[in-house]
């Protein structure tokens, strides 16, 4: 595998695709399937996610479904630790803990298995965007609910205008685009 390019902010920006009016009429969309489909975006955004991350002890990373997945998986293999899906409503076929939360376009609920995170764990909360903040803060609170301790939130885009990084628990936070 080449080694991964530093994070040109440009080029990733340049990538992004914005859809207007989805998924409802006044919201514009961060599309980040370009950068996925480009391995040297992919391996960079990856890279950057590493290093903002080196020196921390991380027993897990949760990603949130779905694009979190993506990203945590391919994380939690780079740091040589376990992931943990944070699934939707219903899709864990397991024990599980909920919390529901609003959207900027509506209100949904998340979920993790009962034995996903133990006492103490130090674990990773990855998503590609951080916007209102409902979403992460619902799952960072299942997270310390099962005992967890946050290390650090991480987002690939952060829009910034619209303060959803207040609404997370204090723990720091990686945002590698922000708006």
């Amino acid at each position: 595998m080449p080694p991964s390019p530093p994070l040109n902010l440009d080029a990733q920006r340049a990538a992004l695709r914005d859809v207007p009016d989805f998924p409802k009429p006044g919201i514009v969309f961060k599309d980040i399937t370009p950068l996925l489909s480009d391995p040297r975006h992919f391996r960079a955004l990856t890279a950057a996610f590493v290093e903002a991350l080196a020196g921390e002890p991380i027993d897990k990373v949760a990603g949130i479904d779905a694009r979190g997945f993506l990203f945590g998986a391919w994380l939690a293999e780079a740091l040589g630790c376990g992931f943990v899906p944070v699934r939707k409503k219903g899709k864990l076929p397991w024990k599980s803990v909920s919390r529901a939360y609003e959207l900027e376009y509506g209100t949904a609920e998340v979920e993790l298995h009962q034995d996903a995170v133990q006492e103490g764990e130090r674990v990773v909360l990855i998503d590609d965007l951080l916007a209102t903040g409902g979403t992460a803060a619902a799952a960072a609170a299942l997270i310390q609910e099962l005992g967890g301790q946050l290390a650090a939130l991480a987002f690939v885009i952060e829009l910034g205008f619209l303060e959803g990084r207040q609404k997370l628990p204090p723990a720091p936070v990686v945002s590698l685009l922000r708006y």
